[in-house]
């Protein structure tokens, strides 16, 4: 089809659907209260005012939502909207660099909910979904919807949740407001940038010509720079080759019963049979890295609003919305890299089989230095119509074309991302310590008879340059009509509409390879002089965690002048030194380097009816609300790919695969019809207490990158990572029955408490399918028998036949090329063995949970506090003694929000508390094993304090703390002990003042 064919112009006359029917409460209540909401935003002001404005809302609507509303214009309750969301009941947050980003609705994670900006739905970044709501300032937002419940005029995509996210329009304030906002931000973990970073943001509302045009704009600046601190392991392997006579110290801490047997075992499955069987598993890591990242982060936003109303009964509004975020990032680590057989000498196993101390050979210990700068734009222009027809037809029609564009080639002196890795190879071993503090340490034992590597004997492993840039764009058209009944009877209102969605998202990546060398072969120490490395300490690196600081081994680290690097490797690591093939480059778009584009095309056409009912019953009002929507989605996923060619040994510990000349066009396509309804019953038993009863269907698409048509291969296929991964257009979406029931108790204008019960059952649910492939012609060096007959001859020495040695070996022997590279023997190689990960819809899954809230202000003293908490569980979690990829929900966990605050005078001073359980944060590790080992996120508390002083009615002073706690990220494998990653980034210290004109 023509991808060009959608023209706004054309489907604001012909197609349609709900605006924003996620935010129909809010819509009502502009409509036909608008007076009254003006009164009260005037008369009720604060922290107070957000939440009397949040709970009629919640109140008023048919099913079940929450909201967060706006202090007042261009003041929201805090500085990044997913830290807001986060306070309602039910929804938790997964943090960036620090900062709120994206939520989890009752356990679904970002994927499985919708956000929308004034109805309409937003392009991701990257292959998602999901929105960040990092790159959205909140001065601009007037109110956050989450809608929980179906609604058959909402559009299709949350499966947890519809979050609507409401900005400012003047024909609705009605009075001219101009204020003015700056900041002073000081993070406490900065070291290369500013101590202390600006924010600025202007606002500007008015009506012109009585009330009948309006003009609304907000501006705002934001800068941070700070240092994200770390420690990491890629990913571990589930039963590595274990040497049969190790010359190092085994010992084995698992538990046994009465027969000797261990107590605790893994079910794997046995690939014939496909029955299960028990064994003993054993987990290695593939990885020890420690590292700190300098970011300097900026970020631009942009409103504007126009409305005209034309005559009394039509308003027109045009708006745009503009975000652009840049990112500049540069990274240092230090650490090691394993393989494992015969490079293992000795170990110590916990109860569960995990390696808490290991000694292992061969291989390599590197210092690293990335740099990339990432820009993202969002653009979103709009046009709606709002017109009151006839006194009982009320017509809406919205049409709206939203991109973002991502691209980390924002360096235009590198254009992408690079990373140069130095280090050396010769070493007798690494040991790899977790039996105290919270973070793994090693060390290694250099050939030089210390554990402290010199200057002069630092060497080029390799060097790597990427360029992924993407973009996502969705273009609606949307179409309402509301037809209200004026006389008697049951039914109140009926409504109907229709609407076209496409969605598309494109983006291509390019990858140099590793270049010069790589794997310090041949070695170029004599290019890098001393003078080159500086060597620091590590005395206040990772020092809020036991084990951290000047205890932490290795307690050194070197880091070098990246552009130098670059241009020596330039200069000297040419096709004379190391082959063509090895070259040092540093063009992403390198021939010896892989390139891939993707493309996914989503069409959705969509119709509903949705009616509101009153029915009496006896003393008691019941109002219900039913309908149903209907939809019909196309998908077509072009892609383009170089076929792989061989994969060689380079070194040691790097594989590299080889591609075909040109890549490869490929195209799939799929599509589903789905049919939801929907049941909303609201009864009032008494003018305090409400009780809500809903049933219906809801729905959330797969993933954007699991429909990508075509298969990729890993560029670096060390062993144990051979992997490859394709899409599948035919993906059904995932299907939702949802039963809802609340109690809510308004007991003062400002107070309530409520209690709600859910369950979810799931259908169509997708996972990863791993299994083992080969591709003809592609064969392996690994356990050929070249291979094998080094390994007898090392061990007939009376070597160890570490992977170093059988390289080595291998290259003596005359089997490698100019390149120092060993291609595979077809003759006398195995095939090689790719772990090919798919998604496929399997049976469905069942999440129940339940919500607790409570909001109190203690009358006319200023104090007032609220409380919510969310208890969620199913059949959806994952079970580490299961050696196979499962079918489990990312994200689920239990949570708990407080906040207390004071008011009045003047001073307003409010404290805030969030606590999220540990929760699985999804299933594969980078190098992780072909299982797809799940990653986990231990518990997570966090203190915020907001202080603001009203100076005098147009000035107000503020100081905000973030992360007071100094509360840190850590996560895991199966088990605490596999250990992934520990993060720490301090505490945010805020100052600034608000001016109204």
């Amino acid at each position: 089809m023509n991808t060009n064919s959608f023209k706004l112009n054309k489907l604001a006359a012909t197609l349609s659907v709900a605006l924003a029917a996620a935010s129909a409460p809010q819509m009502v209540y502009a409509q036909q209260g608008a007076d009254e909401q003006v009164d009260e935003t005037i008369t009720v002001r604060g922290i107070r005012g957000s939440l009397m404005r949040s709970m009629d809302l919640k109140r008023d609507s048919s099913g079940i939502m929450d909201a967060i509303s706006a202090e007042e214009m261009g003041k929201f309750p805090d500085t990044n909207l997913a830290e807001s969301l986060q306070r309602i009941t039910g929804v938790t947050i997964s943090r960036s660099n620090g900062e709120g980003s994206e939520i989890t609705v009752r356990g679904f994670g970002p994927h499985f909910n919708l956000v929308t900006l004034n109805g309409r739905q937003m392009p991701g970044t990257g292959f998602t979904r999901s929105f960040n709501f990092e790159n959205l300032s909140s001065e601009g937002v007037s109110s956050l919807e989450v809608v929980k419940t179906s609604r058959a005029e909402t559009p299709t995509g949350g499966l947890g949740a519809t979050v609507n996210i409401v900005t400012p329009k003047p024909l609705q304030s009605k009075e001219r407001t101009v204020s003015l906002m700056v900041k002073a931000i000081h993070d406490s973990s900065n070291v290369a940038g500013d101590d202390i970073t600006p924010e600025f943001a202007g606002l500007y509302s008015d009506t012109f010509m009585d009330d009948t045009f309006g003009v609304a704009a907000n501006f705002s600046y934001n800068r941070r720079d700070f240092q994200q601190q770390g420690a990491n392991i890629q990913g571990w392997h589930a039963n590595a080759d274990l040497p049969s006579s190790p010359s190092g110290e085994v010992i084995d801490n698992r538990a046994v019963d009465e027969n000797g047997e261990p107590v605790k075992v893994f079910t794997d499955y046995d690939k014939d049979t496909g029955e299960p069987f028990a064994s003993a598993a054993h987990f290695f890591p593939k990885d020890m890295n420690y590292g700190y990242a300098d970011v300097q982060r900026e970020r631009i936003n942009g409103q504007v609003a126009l409305q005209f109303k034309p005559t009394d009964n039509m308003v027109i509004t045009a708006d745009y919305t503009g975000t652009r975020a840049t990112t500049a990032v540069e990274s240092v680590g230090w650490g090691i890299w394993n393989n494992f057989g015969g490079n293992i000498n000795g170990y110590e196993l916990d109860a569960n089989g995990t390696a808490i101390y290991a000694d292992i050979a061969g291989d390599d210990g590197s210092f690293a230095i990335s740099r990339s700068t990432t820009e993202v734009e969002s653009d979103s222009i709009g046009l709606n119509l709002d017109w009151q027809l006839t006194d009982s037809i009320h017509l809406e029609l919205d049409v709206h074309d939203s991109q973002t564009k991502v691209d980390n080639g924002a360096d235009k002196g590198i254009g992408g991302t690079v990373q140069m890795i130095m280090g050396s190879d010769q070493l007798i071993n690494k040991v790899y310590d977790y039996r105290t503090g919270e973070i793994p340490h090693y060390w290694i034992n250099w050939e030089n008879g210390s554990q402290t590597l010199n200057t002069s004997e630092i060497d080029s492993n390799f060097g790597q340059f990427i360029h992924s840039p993407g973009k996502a764009t969705v273009q609606q058209a949307q179409l309402d009509v509301t037809w209200t009944n004026e006389g008697n009877g049951a039914l109140i209102q009926l409504k109907g509409g229709a609407s076209f969605t496409k969605q598309e998202l494109s983006g291509s990546n390019a990858w140099s390879g590793l270049r010069g060398g790589p794997g310090f072969n041949p070695s170029f120490t004599q290019i890098f002089a001393d003078e080159l490395f500086t060597k620091h300490g590590t005395g206040s690196f990772l020092d809020q965690f036991a084990g951290g600081g000047d205890e932490l081994s290795p307690n050194y680290y070197y880091t070098f002048d990246l552009d130098k690097v670059v241009g020596l490797h330039s200069a000297y690591v040419t096709a004379a030194a190391v082959g063509d093939a090895n070259a040092f480059s540093t063009d992403p778009y390198d021939a010896n380097g892989t390139f891939s584009t993707s493309l996914v095309e989503e069409e959705t056409t969509a119709v509903y009816v949705q009616s509101q009912w009153e029915f009496e019953l006896g003393d008691y009002l019941l109002e219900m609300n039913a309908g149903v929507r209907y939809e019909s989605t196309d998908v077509i996923s072009p892609s383009e790919s170089k076929l792989v060619d061989e994969v060689v040994w380079a070194s040691g510990s790097e594989w590299i695969t080889r591609y075909q000349g040109d890549a490869q066009l490929v195209s799939n396509s799929g599509g589903y019809d789905i049919v939801l309804p929907m049941i909303d019953l609201k009864l009032e038993l008494t003018d305090d207490l409400v009780t809500r009863l809903s049933f219906g269907k809801s729905m959330a698409r797969p993933e954007l990158g699991y429909l990508l048509g075509g298969t990729g291969y890993s560029g670096s296929p060390k062993i144990g990572a051979r992997t490859a991964s394709g899409g599948n257009t035919n993906l059904k979406p995932y299907q939702s029955t949802n039963l809802d029931l609340s109690f809510e108790y308004y007991y003062q204008e400002d107070s309530y408490l409520s209690l709600g019960l859910f369950a979810k059952k799931v259908e169509d649910w997708i996972e990863g399918s791993v299994t083992s492939v080969t591709l003809e012609g592609v064969h392996d060096v690994y356990k050929g028998q070249r291979y094998n007959a080094a390994v007898t001859a090392i061990e007939a020495d009376g070597q160890q036949a570490d992977t170093s040695a059988i390289y080595d070996w291998l290259i003596a022997e005359g089997y490698g090329d100019e390149n120092g590279a060993i291609a595979a023997d077809p003759a006398t190689d195995p095939l090689l063995e790719w772990s090919l990960s798919t998604p496929l819809n399997v049976e469905e899954r069942n999440v129940h949970g339940a919500e607790f809230a409570v909001q109190h202000v203690f009358g006319d003293s200023g104090f007032g506090t609220s409380l919510n908490f969310t208890l969620v569980d199913g059949d959806v979690e994952y079970d580490p003694y299961e050696l196979k990829v499962q079918s489990v929900l990312p994200g689920i966990s239990d949570s708990a929000n407080f906040q207390m605050f004071y008011e009045k005078d003047g001073l307003s001073v409010k404290a805030t508390y969030a606590w999220r359980d540990a929760y699985l944060i999804g299933q594969g590790q980078s190098q992780g094993s072909a299982e797809a080992p799940p990653q986990f996120a231990k518990s997570f508390a966090q203190w915020d304090m907001s202080i603001n002083y009203d100076v005098t009615d147009n000035l107000t002073v503020f100081f905000d703390g973030v992360n007071l706690n100094n509360e840190t990220e850590q996560g895991y494998g199966r088990f605490e002990e596999q250990f992934l990653f520990a993060r720490q980034y301090g505490p945010r210290y805020i100052v600034g003042a608000r001016i109204k004109l």
